[in-house]
């Protein structure tokens, strides 16, 4: 038994508590403020430190890690080798505070393979969900390739029509997904189409998104415009990822229905930040600069309005590396948001959007014991959790300096 004492908590329900102790007990919280000490616990001081529930990441790939062009890695590189650079993303992201990640497409279902691993004790990294390929339309966000056979190379299936979409859903729940990845309009690294443009079409995501939903396991839509958001949410999806182009009805369509929005705000930061010069391409660049404001404006007002919000960075895009995570915390309170509501986003948030809220997302007996501390009080500070001091996961300590 591990008591962690005399420390500051943020519990996972927006409240700051002074002055308490942490009971862990194997893999579990056992107890909150145990009073008197149990016999034979070991005890660690936490004076200064504040604890909080591990941050979830509900939105990265684990296969790069901010390389400017995508796109000439994945043609190059082997996908063995790219598994093992996902392994030390995914070790990089628990290290910085973040236990629990959701991949949203990696190569050659890497992303399966890697949390197998973690769950059999062969490698250490975070609790995981995965999508083991994005879905997409031919010549869409995702497809990067010619030929639709050639799996093991981009990230993404290719799905034309109700029948493909209905089998490529089903492959990627045969694989190991636990929930179908969809690309409802074009995005910023994908030469040739532009944010706004709506791809799989409604009738299309619903088949998926059904398929999903049968097997207990919901659904994502990459979706920037404005046309794609709602043909996405009509077809009954889970959560909106980037959301750059929202219009007061597709913000109400989000509330009415429960579904949550993951901002991504570090990715178009960091394209904006370090432009073509770095070798970022430039049709990704000109996107980024047209979409940026919109995209923030688009977070505030879905912020203002009560949507549901989960943090996700999209780590791997360009600059946008594993285990600077945190950022996106601090960008979104930069954008407007309240700190401690930044903080229950990266908690509370995206264990109700992975279905793990019996698990993870608060300090609270029967919890899984997923803590971390910074020294501090991040809700005055919230870039503080940029310098995670200690990590623990399922009661074993990760970090601790």
């Amino acid at each position: 038994m591990l008591i962690l004492t005399n420390l500051n908590l943020i519990d996972g329900e927006g409240n700051f508590l002074e002055g308490k102790k942490v009971v862990i007990e194997g893999t579990k919280i056992k107890d909150i403020n145990a009073d008197p000490t149990p016999a034979n616990a070991e005890v660690t001081d936490m004076k200064g430190y504040t604890i909080l529930p591990g941050l979830i990441d509900a939105h990265l790939h684990l296969g790069w890690n901010g390389e400017p062009n995508i796109e000439t890695k994945m043609l190059k590189e082997l996908l063995p080798m790219t598994a093992l650079k996902a392994y030390v993303n995914a070790k990089n992201d628990l290290l910085a505070g973040f236990t629990t990640v959701r991949s949203l497409g990696d190569r050659g279902y890497i992303d399966v393979a890697l949390k197998k691993a973690v769950e059999d004790g062969v490698v250490d990294g975070p609790r995981m969900k995965v999508a083991g390929q994005a879905i997409s339309m031919t010549g869409g966000h995702g497809d990067m390739w010619l030929a639709p056979e050639v799996t093991s190379s981009g990230f993404g299936t290719i799905a034309d029509g109700i029948e493909e979409m209905r089998k490529a859903a089903r492959y990627q729940l045969k694989m190991g997904a636990d929930f179908i990845k969809l690309m409802a309009t074009g995005g910023v690294m994908s030469e040739g189409d532009e944010p706004g443009s709506p791809q799989l079409t409604e009738e299309e995501m619903r088949t998926a998104i059904e398929e999903a939903h049968k097997a207990g396991k919901k659904a994502a839509a990459h979706a920037q415009g404005t046309e794609g958001i709602k043909n996405a949410i009509r077809a009954g999806i889970d959560s909106i990822e980037h959301g750059i182009f929202l219009d007061d009805e597709a913000i109400q369509m989000m509330k009415d229905r429960g579904v949550f929005m993951i901002p991504t705000l570090s990715a178009v930061f960091n394209i904006k930040k370090h432009g073509k010069e770095a070798g970022i391409p430039e049709y990704a660049v000109r996107k980024v600069e047209q979409i940026m404001e919109a995209h923030l404006e688009s977070f505030r007002k879905a912020y203002k309005a009560g949507v549901k919000i989960a943090l996700g960075t999209d780590a791997a895009t360009p600059f946008n590396k594993h285990g600077e995570n945190a950022q996106e915390l601090e960008l979104m309170v930069n954008a407007g948001m309240d700190p401690l509501d930044a903080i229950m986003a990266a908690t509370k948030g995206g264990a109700e959007l992975l279905s793990m809220g019996e698990m993870i997302g608060s300090v609270e007996p029967g919890k899984e014991a997923d803590i971390i501390a910074v020294k501090g009080n991040p809700i005055e500070d919230v870039s503080l959790l940029k310098d995670v001091k200690f990590v623990m996961k399922a009661g074993k300590i990760y970090k601790f300096i």
